[in-house]
């Protein structure tokens, strides 16, 4: 950039750029415009005289503020400067439309594609990923259905991702043999690794093997793709095996090692996951990164060694992120450690004021230690300021849509029959011996996101309202009928 910058001083101070040739201008234009100066890019952009202006000039200034990154802002001028082309090529509907899918503008993003001239697969593919990518995978999927027989390598991938996201495995599966037949049996290996990724995040680790181990030639995303979806499903073991014969094959990236770190701290895998961190760098050249310190404080703080995952963190070659010390502050929380939490929460406080998970964990350890001063104090201090605690979320793929729920929601249409359900979900599990933990429901969220101190049968109301509940109860009534019937036939899934 600095290079750059000197070059077009050169340009000016030689008088260069005031020849009628306007070459260099759209040099300096393109180089600002790739190197993301979006100030500098408009000031060359606005010394190109208007008649020496083409499709080329708009549409690399359409794609610097589109790739501007500031929540929509440069979206709104990026469709300003297109509404200005007299003429509008495909790339410079393209750039538009990956722009507004990127910024989130997902309903300006719907409304150009519909009005594009051309709507190719290059654009479909764009549209599609824009919406799988924001977790989007219902709007997706209607787009996908409309583009069936057109899909090229990069459309079968996008619609694996959002098999992948959605868990919708019997599409997965379709895609599968979509493309066996397609590319008649010589399946890319970007779609192989599509494959594997799907079919290991929908928790069907044996298919996942299957497409794993017939591939030709697989290369370090491949691996990876099928040690992450290992590590999701917790198969610690496994990871560690795969990972072995892995190194015999390719180069491990720090990817691998998110992956590896991960499943070292869910499978209780300490050592383990001691040695690859502290070999990260001298064994295999890899410097650690904000994931691998996040992994590595999970997997000490998880086994209580709490002093430890302090000295790593104070270690860091890179400043520490909110997750690393929410981390530590879990732990701090399952081991009681009071001294060290309220260290952690002043960070905290000062990185993210008005976060509110910390002060609810800290809260919930200072109700535990019987100081419920403390405790009170913080959800005074939160509610004087007017924070609110965000309420989490939960989804299930039922009957091709994404249902989602989050705490003491009513919103579904079929609320009245999931909270029946959940009666009776909670009389079965009572029965069966099942005794609430309400000890942490002393500083919780309500409806609304404040915080309340609940009595104990609150308490247990709203521990047995959760989104997660709520999302399963739906998914019990949704397939309850299946259920029995495998039950009753004997049928295996």
């Amino acid at each position: 950039m600095d290079v750059g910058t000197k070059l077009h001083a050169s340009i000016i101070t030689t008088g260069l750029q005031t020849f009628p040739n306007t070459y260099l201008r759209n040099a300096v234009l393109q180089m600002y415009a790739a190197c993301g100066c979006v100030l500098s890019a408009r000031k060359v952009f606005n010394e190109i005289p208007l008649s020496y202006k083409d499709t080329v000039d708009w549409t690399t200034l359409m794609g610097c503020y589109a790739r501007g990154g500031l929540p929509c802002g440069l979206i709104d001028k990026t469709r300003r400067i297109f509404n200005e082309m007299k003429e509008k090529s495909l790339v410079s509907w393209t750039v538009l439309l990956g722009g507004s899918g990127e910024m989130g503008c997902f309903e300006n993003a719907r409304l150009l594609f519909d009005e594009m001239p051309d709507r190719n697969k290059v654009a479909s593919t764009i549209m599609t990923a824009a919406y799988i990518e924001n977790g989007l995978t219902k709007e997706a999927f209607g787009l996908l259905r409309e583009m069936v027989f057109e899909l090229n390598f990069v459309a079968l991938c996008s619609w694996l991702s959002a098999c992948a996201q959605s868990g919708n495995v019997i599409v997965g599966k379709w895609v599968h043999v979509y493309a066996l037949k397609m590319m008649k049996n010589e399946i890319d290996i970007m779609v192989e690794t599509a494959l594997i990724n799907m079919y290991a995040k929908c928790g069907r680790i044996s298919d996942a093997f299957r497409v794993f181990n017939v591939m030709p030639r697989r290369n370090v995303v491949t691996w990876n793709a099928m040690l992450s979806g290992l590590a999701m499903q917790g198969k610690g073991d496994t990871v560690l095996d795969l990972f072995a014969q892995m190194i015999r094959e390719v180069k491990p990236d720090d990817v691998t090692f998110t992956a590896v770190l991960s499943v070292c701290s869910h499978s209780g895998l300490v050592d383990q996951g001691r040695h690859f961190f502290r070999t990260l760098e001298s064994t295999y050249g890899i410097k650690p990164s904000i994931e691998h310190y996040s992994c590595v404080v999970d997997l000490l703080g998880r086994a209580g060694h709490l002093e430890e995952a302090e000295s790593i963190i104070r270690g860091m070659t890179i400043h520490p992120n909110e997750v690393v010390l929410v981390s530590l502050l879990t732990a701090c929380s399952v081991h009681k450690n009071l001294e060290l939490g309220e260290c952690l929460m002043k960070e905290l406080v000062q990185m993210y004021p008005d976060n509110t998970e910390y002060h609810v964990l800290l809260s919930n350890m200072y109700s535990l230690a019987g100081k419920n001063d403390k405790a009170n104090s913080i959800r005074v201090v939160l509610k004087s300021r007017g924070v609110k605690k965000v309420p989490g979320t939960s989804s299930i793929h039922v009957g091709g849509q994404i249902h989602c729920f989050s705490a003491g929601d009513k919103l579904h249409p079929q609320s009245q029959d999931i909270y029946m359900m959940l009666d009776e979900m909670i009389r079965k599990i009572r029965l069966a011996g099942y005794v609430p933990d309400t000890a942490c429901q002393k500083f919780s969220g309500s409806d609304g996101g404040e915080c309340y101190d609940y009595g104990q049968e609150e308490k247990e109301h709203a521990l047995f309202s959760h989104s997660e509940k709520l999302a399963v109860c739906f998914g019990l009534l949704s397939t309850r009928a299946a259920v029995f019937n495998r039950y009753a036939y004997g049928i295996n899934t």
